[in-house]
């Protein structure tokens, strides 16, 4: 429940946002998504330092002749800071303390879609193939770290992506966030870190600690399918609004926050259940390629020894 005193800060707070004209955006269209563009806060430049280290790092690699598939570049620039780009700094971002649907795109880009590719970027492998050895050793070490290891041990990391977004949305948390602009910005970079520290050691190509065999992966990663269908549905079927009186103090004539929240309810149960299903099949797919370089390593191997045998007899 929230404080009563939380209620009229909001309401107050949106009441003169909408005396002053200009901080609640007009109605929400798909052309504002493209027209809304803010380029001025932090993440803005984050994004832009983590891709110019990105394409240093495969700018080095080819000056020595080594090779970088490109496959890893796209994902890591494209759906990766790209996605994280396309939501925030987009009209979507305009619109995410407006539309709590828009929030739920944000939820979804951010904590799934846009930290599997990333992941699948490898960065710290490319980091570890062009970084000076005296950096090289302490990001090895940091990898390797026991901080490392409780964060990126499957389980744990299950946990933190499951129990978060029950803790920021069914709590005065979330209020909080929409009253102030730092808290919710820090929880973009929440979700972003928070799918990372899930999907890394499921999905990523970097060498971690501890990583699971594929089968154990693949059932944890199908595990969790169900959670944001039940977290949705919740969502949906909740008399409650989420953020308490924050979204009907703004007065919308265009937009009904109960159905805005039904919306934005589905959007976790859909997406999430179509995301989830599609990284499993990637890592399927991963399985099954490491099988088969496995599987043509033996080859190898039983190659040399049938040949050393062969050599053996000959000498004999």
């Amino acid at each position: 429940m929230l404080h009563v005193d939380q209620i009229l800060a909001a309401t107050s707070d949106a009441s003169a946002s909408l005396a002053s004209g200009g901080s609640v955006p007009p109605p929400f269209t798909v052309a504002r998504v493209f027209t809304e563009f803010e380029l001025n806060s932090w993440l803005t430049l984050g994004l832009l330092l983590a891709a110019g280290l990105y394409l240093y790092g495969v700018h080095r690699l080819r000056l020595r002749g080594d090779h970088w598939p490109v496959l890893r570049t796209v994902c890591f620039l494209g759906p990766g800071l790209g996605g994280i780009a396309a939501v925030t700094l987009s009209g979507l971002g305009a619109y995410d303390t407006t539309l709590l649907s828009v929030h739920m795109v944000q939820h979804m880009v951010l904590s799934m879609i846009a930290p599997i590719f990333l992941a699948l970027g490898a960065p710290v492998t490319l980091a570890l193939r062009t970084l000076p050895v005296r950096p090289r050793k302490r990001l090895l070490a940091i990898v390797h770290s026991r901080v490392a290891k409780v964060y990126s041990f499957p389980l744990v990391a299950f946990a933190i992506f499951v129990v978060n977004p029950f803790a920021l949305y069914f709590t005065d948390l979330y209020h909080y966030t929409l009253q102030h602009e730092w808290a919710h910005e820090l929880v973009h970079a929440h979700f972003i870190a928070t799918g990372c520290v899930f999907f890394w050691p499921l999905l990523g190509l970097d060498p971690l600690p501890g990583r699971w065999p594929y089968p154990a992966r693949a059932l944890l990663m199908l595990l969790s399918v169900p959670f944001h269908t039940v977290l949705g549905l919740t969502i949906m079927q909740s008399t409650t609004l989420l953020g308490g009186d924050w979204y009907p103090s703004l007065g919308l004539a265009w937009s009904d926050p109960r159905n805005d929240q039904v919306v934005a309810g589905g959007v976790l149960w859909a997406g999430g259940e179509i995301v989830s299903v599609t990284m499993l099949a990637v890592l399927v797919v991963q399985w099954i390629k490491q099988s088969e370089r496995e599987a043509r390593r033996m080859d190898r191997e039983l190659d040399r020894q049938e040949a050393r045998q062969r050599a053996a007899e000959t000498a004999a």
